[in-house]
């Protein structure tokens, strides 16, 4: 996955290539063996990101929402909307959360329900901890459905497209994306090879 091309209907089929994503090696490099760390993943379980984060103290939480996001679009009343957004989340604890990933979840949903579910997440988060982002940037389609992202150890990240149909992207700006993620301020973003915004959002 070098190029904006490998992401299209017509070479979902191909050997997905790494990517380089300077801004979620950072992230990973900000880990400590010593200190405890809490990551919420909001995608799929992945035995990359597993074995990425093993030799680190870290409570990992998987919440998979690709399935339930077409619920929180589909919700006009904000209040249920948000008791739906909190459904799909792991059990609220005690400890604060200090990395969400997010990937590119946030490209399948309307801008109230990005809202929504960032506020639940922001409530959620360690103060001065981040959620990574996946934006589509340049491209006008995106796979019809949230891809599957898995780390490797040296960082990149390898994306899985798990449909072959289409749908018109987005392309949140960052302005779109600051007044949508309420809790969270702009820290840093990288254009990726493949077309995608990276972003770092901090609580």
């Amino acid at each position: 996955m070098v190029s904006l091309p490998s992401r299209t209907a017509k070479s979902a089929a191909a050997e997905p290539a790494p990517v380089n994503a300077p801004l979620f090696r950072r992230l990973v490099e900000s880990l400590s063996e010593e200190r405890r760390s809490v990551v919420l993943d909001l995608g799929a379980v992945r035995p990359g990101t597993v074995a990425l984060l093993t030799p680190f103290r870290c409570r990992l939480e998987i919440a998979d929402l690709a399935e339930g996001l077409s619920t929180l679009d589909e919700e006009p009343d904000r209040d249920l909307r948000r008791e739906k957004a909190e459904a799909l989340l792991p059990r609220a604890r005690h400890e604060p959360t200090d990395i969400i990933l997010c990937w590119d979840l946030l490209n399948y949903l309307q801008r109230p329900a990005i809202a929504t579910l960032m506020e639940c997440l922001a409530a959620r988060m360690r103060p001065g901890g981040f959620a990574h982002v996946l934006i589509v940037y340049t491209g006008t389609t995106m796979p019809a459905r949230p891809s599957q992202f898995a780390p490797l150890a040296d960082g990149r990240l390898i994306e899985t497209v798990t449909s072959t149909a289409t749908r018109t992207a987005p392309r949140y700006s960052p302005e779109d994306l600051g007044k949508c993620l309420r809790g969270f301020r702009a820290d840093s973003a990288m254009l990726l090879r493949n077309g995608m915004q990276e972003f770092l959002f901090r609580a």
